[in-house]
């Protein structure tokens, strides 16, 4: 059981980590400078939108019909992306943001935990229970994805 679950181990141990240094105010200074810098906030938040829009990729291998056979090989990749995003949000940014980036990243986080807490973990077979699970799941990617599509365009149009 530990061994299929190690990418849901290693997430939930990186969003704590992530969620300690927010709390205690711990920050490396050289990483607190760099974020600071333009170039270096739209070269690491490019990183994470193509983290983000690479996840859809396990969407898409399951919805077209000549991709299926990848969707497995597929689902392992978006689970351990998902575990090591806590790390590539943290290098965009340490902070959690104000008004819609802190909606933004307080959604990225649940759906991110969400995602952490699948049907593997959870060791169910309801219908219902997977139902809801993949609607929250989808509906929060949903919105993840559009409110970043918004934060880049805001971005790019007030600089």
């Amino acid at each position: 059981m530990i061994a299929k679950n190690k990418s849901t181990i290693v997430g939930v141990v990186l969003l704590c980590a992530f969620f300690l240094q927010y709390f205690l105010k711990l920050e490396w200074m050289w990483l607190f400078q760099l974020q600071k810098e333009e170039l270096y906030k739209r070269w690491s938040g490019l990183v994470l939108a193509l983290l983000i829009v690479f996840q859809w990729v396990l969407t898409i291998t399951r919805v077209v019909k000549r991709l299926r056979k990848y969707a497995m090989p597929m689902q392992a990749i978006h689970k351990w992306l998902g575990a090591v995003s806590p790390i590539v949000f943290y290098f965009h940014s340490a902070t959690l943001g104000y008004g819609y980036l802190l909606l933004l990243s307080y959604i990225f986080f649940s759906n991110t935990l969400l995602g952490y807490l699948n049907l593997d973990v959870i060791k169910s077979n309801n219908e219902m229970l997977f139902k809801g699970w993949m609607i929250s799941h989808v509906a929060l990617s949903i919105i993840v994805s559009i409110m970043m599509v918004f934060h880049i365009s805001m971005v790019f149009y007030y600089k």
